[in-house]
């Protein structure tokens, strides 16, 4: 490959992620930004824009001093939101810890599983996306209700007197976002388990290292990558998620993206549907740009 080609590959190897990212992202992040600051009204859209894109930079810029935060006002005065939000994220970050719990164990006996089986191992944690998400979650009401399979099965053991009252609570939101998001925690930390470099193990060992302390001391920080890209993995979609609070946890359960539903569907007010989704989305997306703008900073400062 000549120069010049070598050359433009390497810039659309660099123009090709951040072109996906203005379509997909950030050109539908404005789309919402704009809603938001709108005004809620009886038509079709429901919103009266205050800006329209088709009267040019111009028009923009006399329009800019029209833009409304009265919605963002508005949910930070209502308890509704603020308690949807907390409880969203006491969830989320509950049913993370018990992902973490049940997936590192699961990826740690794949990663040390011999070679000829190790496919295998993958295959089964990936087999559960062969059907659907929300036959997987109906699947869980089958389970959890109170004449259902688990509560039978007690029963029949004796180990309970009368059925347990699982559905339609937390306890139900807890097993659906680890059944469902469990994948996603294991193939992250499996694959930094999977390389790591076992010999380091026999080396602390060869110290004085304890099997438990060469695990604490060794395998744990090396598969720390993929924790974190685990967690993050579980922990950002099970802020916003709705399929499962709405199907296993009942109508009294209160969540960011019920609400977020119910505001855009129920209520038609799309300007304080756009405003609570702007808002879940910087509170996702601003401590994962701290995190990283801290964690470039401590790995240039380790080399």
């Amino acid at each position: 490959m000549s120069k010049f080609g070598s050359a433009i590959f390497n810039r659309l190897v660099i123009i090709i992620p951040y072109a996906w990212l203005t379509v997909f992202f950030l050109a539908p992040f404005f789309i919402v930004l704009r809603i938001s600051l709108s005004e809620t009204a009886i038509a079709m859209p429901p919103y009266l824009p205050v800006f329209n894109l088709a009267d040019g930079i111009s028009g923009l810029v006399d329009k800019l001093g029209e833009l409304s935060v009265a919605n963002y006002v508005f949910l930070a005065g209502d308890a509704l939101y603020t308690n949807a939000y907390i409880s969203s994220l006491k969830i989320a970050v509950i049913s993370t810890i018990a992902t973490l719990m049940i997936a590192y164990p699961i990826a740690y006996g794949m990663a040390k599983a011999p070679n000829s089986i190790r496919p295998t191992l993958l295959m089964l944690v990936i087999l559960p996306f062969w059907t659907s998400f929300l036959i997987r979650v109906y699947a869980w009401i089958a389970i959890l209700k109170p004449e259902g399979l688990l509560n039978q099965l007690l029963l029949t053991l004796g180990v309970i007197d009368q059925p347990l009252i699982i559905l339609n609570t937390n306890w139900a939101i807890y097993i659906g976002i680890v059944y469902s998001y469990l994948p996603f925690m294991v193939l992250p930390i499996y694959s930094s388990l999977e390389k790591m470099d076992h010999s380091l193990i026999e080396a602390a060992q060869d110290l004085g290292c304890t099997a438990i302390r060469a695990f604490w001391r060794v395998t744990f920080p090396l598969s720390m990558p993929g924790v974190i890209a685990g967690c993050m993995l579980v922990f950002i979609p099970a802020v916003g998620e709705f399929v499962i609070p709405d199907l296993l946890g009942g109508s009294e359960t209160l969540m960011i993206g019920k609400t977020l539903w119910n505001e855009f569907n129920a209520n038609r007010d799309w300007p304080i549907s756009a405003a609570v989704a702007t808002i879940l989305l910087l509170i996702l997306v601003v401590p994962i740009m701290f995190f990283q703008h801290a964690q470039a900073k401590a790995d240039g400062e380790g080399r």
